[in-house]
């Protein structure tokens, strides 16, 4: 390392988000790196920078110009490494669709897609939503106990994904687990090879959809990708295939958390529980944000710098990578007083939970959505539950997604409103079928009609 190299790197911290420590110690840790360095230089897997400060994250996110997410698996193009740190083994590397893609192609995706998840669009499919969380409670409403993760919270957004994409429901199963243990299992994990091969498993059966559609339409995401029209040309199926794996990942593992943290904290603060309960009009989007805030389901992304540049103070290098990290930015004190402390009812809450600039999560209305039916419902049907603490299992690390793997509660029965989870699912096939509820909503503007 040369002189002037050694002082751009100045500020080093060991830091390594994929470790339990991380997950352990992410207060002290995040306002370690503000007080110090919001913008530091690690060693850990090859070396890359981290940028903790919300107004550098800030800065840095709004710099595409010199900011890469591409993914060049087979070497055409500069070499970069996407969105992952570290890169996976090259045997198993695949491009993570649109999100570790650069403008063109990476808007021309944007495009195509947001007539199917614009907040118009979303709003079509609640009362389809409410049927699933309605089926998933009614399994456990007589029995007085569940499990938020995965009797609910694994279950209504994987349904409404595969719903969107024009998959038939009764195939979530297929996605839900391999979905879940990619993000948490650690890269290092002596279990990586079967989750690997899981991973593979969910893309052979997205590639059979994509030929599934092609050989007889019907409405959905991969309908919409299979005529789509990318930087002019019609994309190969591998790359369709890569960016249906990002939606499932997006649709899948990040509401869920979400979901499953916020029931624990309300559990754990059964005042504010109620309060949220009875005030539901006027709070429950401030709590919304404000637990999108402080759980950050999906913590940082990592980018490739492209050229040469000085950005937020700190002086960048082509081919050097950067962790952006989302969750450090929601914590920093200069931008949200008392940053530590979930708050209900806090103002100009400008949190960063979707990512930022041109790379901004596309399924934001989706997650936002999905979250609220099931929060409420929970409260309506189960309004005294409480979360069983030495049953419940976190995520050993919060590398990729801070989630849960269970989470344990306890309520006083209640009766069920309607047909079981199977039944419901043949139910709502049928609605999307006949009411072709998958259609953009520049095509079909209705609300999804469900009738039991």
């Amino acid at each position: 390392m040369t002189e002037a190299d050694d002082d751009r790197k100045k500020h080093r911290v060991d830091f390594d988000r994929h470790t339990p420590e991380y997950r352990h110690r992410f207060e002290e840790i995040t306002h370690e790196l503000h007080s110090r360095c919001p913008i530091a230089w690690t060693d850990a897997h090859d070396g890359h920078w981290v940028a903790s400060g919300n107004r550098e994250v800030f800065e840095l996110a709004r710099s595409a110009e010199y900011l890469s997410n591409d993914h060049d698996v087979k070497g055409e193009r500069r070499g970069y490494k996407g969105i992952t740190i570290p890169s996976p083994p090259r045997a198993r590397e695949v491009q993570g669709g649109f999100l570790e893609m650069d403008p063109p192609g990476q808007r021309h995706y944007r495009q195509t897609l947001n007539p199917y998840l614009s907040p118009a669009a979303v709003a079509r499919w609640i009362p389809f939503v409410d049927e699933v969380v309605r089926a998933c409670l009614d399994e456990r409403i007589e029995e007085g106990h569940i499990d938020f993760v995965d009797d609910l919270a694994n279950i209504v957004p994987a349904v409404l994904t595969l719903a969107m994409m024009g998959i038939p429901l009764k195939d979530w199963t297929v996605y839900n687990e391999p979905a879940h243990a990619s993000v948490y299992t650690p890269p290092n994990s002596p279990d990586m090879p079967r989750v690997a091969e899981m991973s593979r498993n969910m893309g052979v059966a997205l590639y059979l959809s994509i030929q599934e559609v092609r050989q007889k339409p019907r409405p959905g995401l991969v309908d919409a990708l299979v005529h789509a029209e990318i930087d002019g040309r019609t994309p190969p199926d591998e790359e369709l295939t890569g960016v249906l794996a990002l939606l499932i990942g997006g649709g899948f593992d990040t509401t869920t958390a979400l979901t499953a943290h916020a029931l624990e904290w309300l559990s754990q603060h059964p005042g504010e529980r109620d309060r949220l309960s009875r005030e539901r009009a006027s709070l429950l989007d401030s709590a919304t944000e404000e637990f999108l805030r402080y759980f950050a389901p999906a913590p940082g992304d990592g980018r490739t710098i492209s050229a040469d540049c000085e950005i937020a103070g700190q002086r960048f290098e082509e081919g050097e990578r950067l962790w952006l990290s989302w969750a450090m930015a929601n914590r920093d004190p200069a931008v949200f007083p008392d940053p530590d402390r979930v708050d209900l009812e806090r103002k100009g809450n400008r949190h960063s939970s979707f990512g930022l600039g041109i790379h901004r999560c596309i399924g934001s209305n989706v997650a936002r959505t999905v979250f609220k039916r099931m929060v409420t419902a929970v409260l309506d049907r189960m309004p005294d539950y409480r979360c069983d603490p030495d049953g419940t299992v976190h995520y050993e690390t919060i590398g990729i997604i801070q989630g849960m793997r269970q989470l344990p509660a306890t309520f006083t029965p209640g009766k069920r409103l309607g047909p079981s989870l199977d039944e419901t699912l043949e139910i709502l096939q049928k609605a999307c079928d006949e009411q072709r509820l998958a259609e953009p909503v520049t095509v079909r503007a209705g609300r999804a009609h469900i009738t039991r």
